[in-house]
């Protein structure tokens, strides 16, 4: 079974966070680069990964219907908090950088 990946309004805006982010710290063309692989990296596991095993992922404290995937790329990584809305969709509601204190 195939689980639908929708993402809210405030995980794209997350996700536009994290770009801007990149880019203000990009120095070279490489940097530029990284920052759109990054983004990409992201969809790429969240829609593969959440839609094939959304209940393998760690639970979040927030609600016991939410779920937290790490997403790595590079040293670091990222972090998307989804909730499985039904028996056929999840929603990605929040992604935000392993070193960020939380989601905003």
């Amino acid at each position: 079974m195939s689980f639908d990946v929708l993402l809210t309004p405030t995980a794209e805006s997350d996700l536009e966070r994290l770009f801007d982010y990149l880019l203000e710290r990009a120095e070279t063309t490489e940097d530029l680069d990284r920052a759109q692989a990054a983004i990409d990296a992201i969809r790429a596991v969240m829609q593969r990964q959440l839609a094939l095993t959304p209940y393998s992922f760690r639970k979040a404290a927030q609600s016991p219907a939410q779920r937290e995937l790490i997403i790595p790329f590079g040293g670091t990584g990222y972090v998307a908090l989804y909730e499985i809305v039904s028996p056929s969709a999840v929603a990605v509601l929040a992604v935000r950088h392993q070193r960020e204190e939380d989601y905003h």
